[in-house]
C-alpha cells in the first residue's frame, strides 16, 4: 500500500546467490540521461524472472516501483500459501 516499507538488504554481487521464492533483487545504474535505469527480479522456485525495468528515472524512483514489488510479492506470499495449503490437504487425504 502506498506509504508502506520495503525491507531490503544490500547485497554485493560478487557474492550474491539465488533469490529465495518471492524475493526481490533491485538493481541500479546511472543512465545516459542522467537518472537511474532500475531492474527487478523476481525469485521463483525454478529461475529467477524479470518483473520489471524502469529506464531513466528520474529523482525519487522508489513510489513508481513500489506498486509492481509489493504486489509481486503479495502473490508469491499467496502462492505460498495456497501451496502448503494443498500439500496438507495430501496429506491428509493419505491417512
Amino acid at each position: 500500500m502506498p506509504g508502506d516499507v520495503l525491507q531490503i538488504s544490500r547485497v554485493d554481487s560478487r557474492d550474491r546467490s539465488s533469490l529465495p521464492l518471492g524475493g526481490v533483487l533491485l538493481t541500479w545504474a546511472t543512465s545516459a540521461t542522467g537518472g537511474m535505469d532500475v531492474t527487478a527480479q523476481l525469485g521463483l522456485p525454478s529461475q529467477e524472472v524479470l518483473l520489471g525495468r524502469w529506464p531513466g528515472l528520474h529523482g525519487e524512483w522508489s513510489p513508481i516501483i513500489h506498486p509492481t514489488v509489493y504486489e509481486a510479492i503479495g502473490l508469491c506470499a499467496a502462492l505460498h500459501v495456497a501451496t502448503d495449503a494443498l500439500n496438507l490437504a495430501n496429506h491428509l487425504a493419505t491417512l
